[in-house]
């Protein structure tokens, strides 16, 4: 799944693009492998402001409008508002994303199964502004695990159908270092007990600040986003092997390279 953001405050400055831009960033990364393109147009980092219906409809309907007529692919949009999620089902978008997992607006529930569209419900714990405020757990990959399964009921007795639901952990969202790093590592324990509500598990983890941290530099200063691609690279070969079947990534070719090397060394 390759990342277009058409935010001016996403957090890594090349994957943000607007308009004609984006829609040929999108091409670009069709053209480098990318199986589904997931388009944003509110960028929920960590302290990130609240984005209108209104200008987020204006920054990701034209892309939709762009991409949809030249691929065939599916389109995903990063979105936790009905509106924009009505519109962008309209303007092509066959998967919504949504960081709130339907818990910020619940009418995009009935409207997932009226279209049969899919959904990405992701686990998060309070909001972007807030989320990294000394976020607590007792055992994040139990925790985790359950929230993801109780709203993955939720979406199946709404109508949506098993195989048009995607889970994720959240890497990043509501979480320290530790809380991302043991969700990883025991990734495929969540894979496991969550696979009979989903048609699979998603990771995103593309140049996030765990990365940052885990790869500092000899002095302590944590690596830099844009020094961050190899390690990402280490991440999504570990969480295929344990269970992932989709990866949310900035760099479709890097991650597809290494995941046809992997792939072609352990069918041998």
């Amino acid at each position: 799944m390759g990342i277009i953001n058409t935010t001016p405050d996403s957090f890594y400055s090349p994957s943000r693009a607007e308009s004609q831009e984006a829609i040929d960033r999108g091409m670009k990364m069709i053209d480098e492998g990318a199986d589904i393109l997931d388009i944003g147009g509110e960028s929920t980092r960590p302290g990130s402001a609240y984005t209108s219906v209104d200008e987020e409809l204006r920054r990701v309907i034209p892309v939709l409008e762009g991409l949809r007529p030249r691929t065939r692919i599916p389109l995903s949009l990063d979105t936790r508002k009905y509106e924009v999620a009505l519109a962008g089902l309209d303007a092509g978008a066959q998967i919504i994303n949504d960081v709130s997992a339907l818990e910020d607006d619940p009418r995009i529930l009935p409207l997932l199964a009226e279209r049969g569209a899919k959904v990405v419900l992701m686990h998060k714990q309070g909001t972007p502004q807030t989320m990294q405020q000394n976020p607590h757990y007792k055992d994040p990959v139990i925790e985790v695990g359950d929230y993801l399964i109780q709203r993955a009921q939720h979406v199946l007795n709404g109508g949506v159908l098993r195989e048009n639901i995607i889970l994720d952990p959240g890497i990043g969202f509501g979480k320290t270092f530790e809380h991302n790093m043991t969700l990883i590592k025991e990734l495929h324990s969540i894979v496991t007990r969550v696979e009979q509500y989903c048609a699979g598990v998603l990771l995103g983890y593309s140049r996030k600040g765990f990365l940052g941290t885990l790869l500092a530099e000899p002095e302590g200063q944590p690596r830099g986003v844009d020094d961050r691609l190899f390690g990402g690279l280490g991440v999504g070969l570990w969480a295929v092997a344990k269970g992932a079947r989709y990866l949310r990534v900035h760099d479709v070719k890097a991650t597809k390279d290494a995941l046809k090397v992997w792939w072609s060394i352990s069918s041998q």
